[in-house]
């Protein structure tokens, strides 16, 4: 696929059944040996996804060719007009995250490249942007209310190597507020590990700021990603003055944490929408 070419986006008719995304012969195949550590999380992901299918909202990412990146524009169901979206250019020789001879899944572009871009009409949180485009790690770990939990955290995140945070937040004009933040670690193994017994370790591992109690939130479509795994949780009623949702993402040697709060309710459409379209980004 080409890095540097404008992926234009395909216009989504409001709720159109799910298209599985079809592979691209071009690209290698992932080593299966990497992804063993994976296994057992995805497969109960699937069957808490294919439990929930009967009373989850039917809407999808179409995706015809891997170099597409829909931006989704139609709005009537509650998707977010996002803009046009590029993947940042490789370094020159560089393979892609999933390449068969990418054994650590690293991704060589550069990591601040790869976080989503804010929908049309949002205020960006220029807090989250960090000093050239680097946020610090205590800033992150800001979203967690209790000290004892961001202690134990910054140790994890400090055991498993972390190398590079990137962010990027901003509020819609209903009110939700979305974070987005991509910690960068030495390799997938690592990235696995910490996903698999840390972030969602029988639920969410650390309990996010504003958030009561938080339940299992499957993602449409968000099982089609061979090499990505991903989950989510919705903060259960009742809430207080806004609901929280959050999402995890493991992809090769990046974890991706999504967080968005709404007063009354943060709407599921657009988090599941965001989930998934950075999720298509890390890929």
């Amino acid at each position: 696929m080409s890095d540097q070419q404008p992926l234009a986006p395909s216009p989504v008719p409001p709720l159109p059944p799910y298209q599985p995304v079809v592979p691209d012969p071009a690209v290698p195949a992932v080593r299966k040996d990497r992804r063993v550590l994976r296994a057992v999380l995805r497969w109960g992901a699937a069957v808490l996804v294919f439990a929930a299918a009967g009373v989850s909202t039917a809407y999808g990412v179409t995706r015809t060719d891997r170099t597409d990146l829909p931006g989704l524009a139609t709005a009537s169901d509650g998707r977010w007009d996002y803009p046009e979206i590029v993947r940042p250019p490789l370094p020159s020789g560089r393979p892609g995250p999933f390449a068969e001879v990418n054994s650590s899944g690293a991704h060589y572009a550069d990591l601040r490249a790869l976080v989503l871009p804010a929908p049309a009409g949002a205020v960006e949180d220029k807090a989250l942007r960090g000093e050239d485009g680097w946020l610090a790690t205590g800033t992150f770990l800001a979203e967690y209310a209790k000290k004892d939990e961001r202690t134990e955290f910054a140790h994890r995140l400090a055991d498993h190597g972390l190398r590079h945070v990137a962010a990027r937040g901003w509020t819609t004009q209903d009110g939700t507020h979305t974070r987005i933040y991509l910690l960068q670690f030495g390799s997938a193994v690592l990235v696995d590990d910490l996903f698999e017994h840390t972030v969602v370790h029988y639920g969410p591992g650390y309990t996010v700021r504003g958030a009561g109690a938080s339940e299992y939130a499957a993602v449409p479509g968000g099982s089609t990603l061979e090499d990505v795994t991903e989950t989510a949780f919705a903060e259960s009623k009742p809430y207080g003055a806004e609901q929280v949702r959050q999402g995890y993402l493991s992809a090769g040697d990046t974890l991706a944490v999504i967080i968005q709060s709404r007063k009354g309710a943060a709407p599921a459409v657009p988090f599941h929408q965001t989930m998934t379209l950075q999720a298509e980004l890390l890929d």
